[in-house]
């Protein structure tokens, strides 16, 4: 994608509210991936319209590479402040699940660092290697572009945007196909609401882990990542005629990916995605904050 394109300032509120509507979804999909957080994407999204509507627009050569800075940087200030805020966080955080069902791509030129056991990896870097792997590899911007809205040398954009790569292919084993995802996520979840052990054990990975957000509020949220084939099988089956009598599933396309949204008494309790390859589950993502559900629409119940 390139920047250079330019589109003369205007002085006007009309052609201001004009020219950032075409960059909204894309602000919004930068800034949901440097932070995992919708809410505090669509604050950083109305920051932006706040300094655009400030600025001295007729000054501004290309507005679209001025307000996809302007976000981005936000959104670097605001990852750096979230770091204090995750040291005290109750329990394993997760990415705020965004539903992809309308916008496969969330405004990018291709879904990539959108798939939550993506965000998650992302979040073990620095800020701003975040944010120049999610403006190369999801919106394809050069390392010129980069260097100039993080304000260092190409040379050096290269470089940060190499070692983010590096860190998040290190961790990621190659993901199975949609079609494959869904299937291993329908097993799991017949054989969660059946309590069969053996079933559970053989759709899992051998070291799977299963995280649960519940952001220290939701009791039944685990505080304690469950790690292994056999630990996390035990688990799920004990909390399974408590955790699924009563509730109805549907379907959702979240980041991406199928998932299961889980309602009682027609409000949404959970949202369960996994990540998977090969091997089976490898991860199994379980958000539980009422907080992160809200944006959550889904199938009816039963469909």
């Amino acid at each position: 994608m390139s920047i250079d394109q330019d589109i003369p300032g205007e002085g006007n509120l009309e052609t201001a509210v004009e020219v950032f509507d075409q960059s909204r979804k894309r602000l919004f999909g930068i800034a949901y991936r440097i932070l995992g957080s919708a809410a505090e994407a669509e604050d950083i999204v109305q920051e932006t319209w706040l300094r655009w509507q400030q600025t001295d627009r007729s000054a501004v050569r290309n507005p679209a590479a001025f307000l996809t800075t302007v976000a981005t940087r936000l959104a670097i200030n605001v990852a750096e402040s979230a770091r204090s805020r995750r040291e005290t966080y109750v329990g394993p955080w997760l990415p705020e699940p965004v539903d992809t069902e309308a916008d496969p791509t969330l405004g990018a030129e291709r879904a990539e660092a959108l798939e939550s056991v993506t965000l998650l990896l992302l979040e073990r870097l620095r800020p701003d290697q975040r944010a120049a792997y999610v403006l190369r590899e999801a919106f394809g911007y050069t390392y010129d572009e980069i260097a100039a809205i993080l304000e260092i040398s190409s040379v050096n954009a290269r470089q940060v945007v190499s070692r983010a790569k590096r860190g998040v292919l290190s961790e990621r084993r190659d993901p199975v196909d949609p079609a494959k995802h869904r299937e291993l996520l329908s097993a799991f979840v017949a054989a969660a609401q059946k309590g069969d052990l053996a079933q559970l054990e053989r759709v899992l990975a051998a070291d799977v882990v299963s995280l649960s957000d519940g952001a220290g509020i939701v009791g039944n949220a685990a505080r304690r990542p469950v790690v292994g084939r056999t630990p996390v099988a035990k688990f799920v089956r004990a909390f399974s005629s408590w955790w699924w009598d009563g509730a109805t599933t549907s379907w959702m396309e979240t980041n991406g990916r199928p998932s299961l949204l889980v309602r009682r008494n027609g409000e949404p309790v959970a949202l369960l995605s996994i990540a998977a390859s090969a091997a089976g589950i490898e991860q199994l993502m379980w958000v539980m904050v009422p907080e992160k559900l809200v944006r959550l629409r889904g199938d009816e119940p039963g469909q």
